[in-house]
């Protein structure tokens, strides 16, 4: 397995809507585990394949901090197919948006369609820190940051800070 480089705020890819897996091959497990040793470098709690420069809807996850317990979960192609209620994510970061946090605004709970690892047909119906999760990767898939969700303000701070950093560099 290999720690892939994770994309950062403003690079473009970030913005591209990734296109569907049609085989899963050797090639794409491949992708799956580096993602998952990926995100566990990190560390974080998921991470889509458009954000390791890899055009493919692909996510990884895992929510158990601990080393000895942790399970990564895959989705390929996944679509939200129901959203409800809405709850405000408190503190949400990104790996592609770092050294910032913000409260956002997400569905409390929803219901996902995607396939496993090996191609089964999959459905997750979950609410709080999970519908979280699934919600954020599945929009890098759409090629949305959660900096897009947040006030134009809050943004705008964000996108001069990371200007003002370029320009020093």
């Amino acid at each position: 397995m290999a720690i892939l480089e994770i994309l950062t705020f403003p690079d473009p890819l970030l913005r591209k809507k990734a296109k569907p897996v049609d085989t899963i091959d050797g090639e794409i497990q491949t992708i799956i585990d580096d993602m998952a040793q990926t995100m566990y470098d990190a560390p974080g709690t998921g991470l889509a394949a458009i954000q390791v420069g890899i055009d493919k809807a692909i996510v990884v996850y895992s929510y158990s901090p601990d080393e000895e317990t942790r399970l990564f979960q895959v989705l390929i192609n996944p679509k939200i197919i129901t959203r409800e209620d809405e709850l405000i994510s408190e503190n949400e970061g990104c790996l592609s948006v770092p050294d910032f946090r913000a409260d956002v605004k997400r569905s409390a709970s929803v219901c996902v369609e995607a396939l496993d690892r090996e191609g089964n047909p999959l459905r997750i119906e979950d609410q709080g820190f999970l519908a979280v999760i699934l919600q954020h990767e599945i929009d890098h898939l759409e090629g949305v940051l959660f900096i897009d969700r947040i006030s134009a303000l809050k943004r705008q701070m964000y996108k001069s800070r990371i200007k003002k950093q370029h320009k020093s560099k």
